[in-house]
């Protein structure tokens, strides 16, 4: 058997801790699949005396990140630090420049510098892996760089954040509000102290970038992601979308169109019967609409220390057996140092760098769907006239009107002098729909501000 792929990993957090357990239990099974045993033989955290929970005598301890990217007893260096920017970036860019392969989990790393890194890993012959970065234990990466090659992708679009969809789900099932189930989520550690990036939706955007990329050719590029978080969903609206057929998801969803690439994030409604409405909790799941294939749905677990391990240990797999292979074929080829000469993949986003597009972003405005239109119009004479003026002066026809009355406390008590109103149109653009609403709003015949809820074609 081959000698032992020799791993670094920098992070000993959960993920981290997960990993080395991980490694330890399959060491038999890994040996066997991969052709050669995995063995990390160094680790690096803040920390060196907190339990973790694992066995870390045998490795060799590092307080620098970059100087275990640099070590020459490591075969691949895993980053499980986190953040777009130091150590993390320095130490993935000296690991890949010292001619070493990456694995990591660190989307905010890829979605700000992914491009960059992946034509570094390229010029050195190396592999940058990252299925845990999107959607934990869920293939993704794996399903749209190899398994999906020999497709034309149209459309991919998920639920990513597990933050989210657990609020959504309890809200709906539960008949809580927002800032109730956020409270629930911090108290079991499905959301942070400071919940902002999932909530409003940053954390799926991130996500969807590298996504869009696998998926279109495209380079990675979240300023082209319109971003609209949960915080506005009401118990309302959740009561509305069932009575009409439809959940309420947060999506990230990337669209080909003959403008550009639409990328967007936002709560949506999608039907109940389709694959995705049926994910709930904590749980992620992805689905990509491609040719010669009917839509293609991926459900698993997208975060936690086992699941994300799960992915990080396969994606090292994969460099041990590229390596293996080429090494078997290429035995005689060594170098006059005599190590050999290996071949990974060095595409990390499924086509050479230089042959991925700048992002022609779409305008939101330019969106076409139905909508879900919630209002508190006011209750007076020639108010349903002047709202169906607007929306006609728009070229939108509607599907439905509904008048609701929140007696069983499922949304907001109407204001002294409203009515609650929710329209459903037909297939439309974002821009007439924001064109008649404003001039709704100028007629003051709505009070407050129009719920506005995207639905997506299933």
């Amino acid at each position: 058997m081959s000698q032992p792929l020799r791993v670094g990993v920098a992070g000993l957090g959960t993920v981290g801790a997960a990993l080395i357990a991980q490694v330890a239990r399959q060491r038999e099974q890994l040996a066997a699949r991969c052709g050669r045993s995995i063995e990390i033989v160094a680790v690096c955290a803040r920390s060196r005396v907190k339990n973790r929970g694992v066995d870390l005598k045998a490795m060799k301890w590092f307080s620098d990140p970059v100087a275990l990217a640099r070590a020459p007893d490591i075969d691949v260096f895993v980053e499980l630090i986190g953040g777009a920017g130091d150590p993390a970036k320095s130490a993935v860019a000296a690991a890949l420049d010292a001619g070493k392969s990456v694995v990591t989990a660190n989307k905010a790393l890829l979605a700000k510098h992914g491009v960059k890194l992946a034509a570094l890993a390229e010029k050195r012959h190396v592999a940058l892996n990252f299925e845990a970065a999107v959607g934990g234990a869920i293939p993704i990466v794996k399903t749209l760089r190899e398994g999906l090659a020999g497709n034309a992708i149209d459309r991919i679009y998920g639920i990513l954040n597990g933050t989210c969809n657990y609020i959504l789900t309890r809200m709906e099932q539960d008949k809580m509000a927002f800032a109730e189930c956020l409270k629930e989520a911090q108290r079991l550690g499905y959301a942070e102290a400071d919940p902002t990036f999932d909530i409003e939706g940053h954390d799926t955007a991130q996500k969807l970038s590298i996504l869009a990329s696998l998926a279109f050719g495209s380079k990675v590029d979240q300023r082209a992601i319109y971003v609209e978080g949960i915080s506005s969903i009401a118990p309302a609206d959740l009561a509305a979308a069932d009575e009409l057929g439809y959940r309420v998801k947060l999506l990230g969803v990337a669209v080909k169109t003959p403008i550009g690439i639409e990328q967007r994030v936002h709560p949506t409604m999608v039907r109940k019967d389709s694959a995705i409405a049926q994910v709930m909790g904590v749980t992620n799941a992805v689905t990509v609409d491609a040719d010669g294939i009917n839509p293609l749905t991926l459900v698993g677990p997208g975060a936690g220390g086992t699941a994300t391990a799960s992915a990080v240990l396969s994606d090292i797999g994969d460099v041990a057996r590229t390596q293996v292979g080429y090494t078997r074929l290429a035995h005689d080829r060594l170098q006059n140092s005599g190590k050999p000469e290996f071949c990974v993949r060095t595409e990390p986003f499924g086509r050479p760098t230089a042959r991925l597009t700048s992002v022609r972003k779409a305008p939101m405005q330019r969106h076409a769907g139905g909508y879900y239109i919630r209002l508190q119009a006011r209750d007076k004479p020639g108010t349903a006239a002047t709202i169906a003026k607007r929306l006609a002066q728009q070229d939108i026809s509607l599907e439905s009107i509904v008048q609701r009355h929140a007696k069983d406390g499922s949304g907001p008590a109407p204001k002294i002098g409203s009515v609650p109103v929710i329209l459903i149109t037909y297939a439309t653009s974002e821009d007439a729909v924001r064109k008649a609403l404003a001039a709704v709003g100028r007629d003051r015949v709505i009070s407050g501000r129009p719920q506005v809820i995207r639905i997506e074609k299933n």
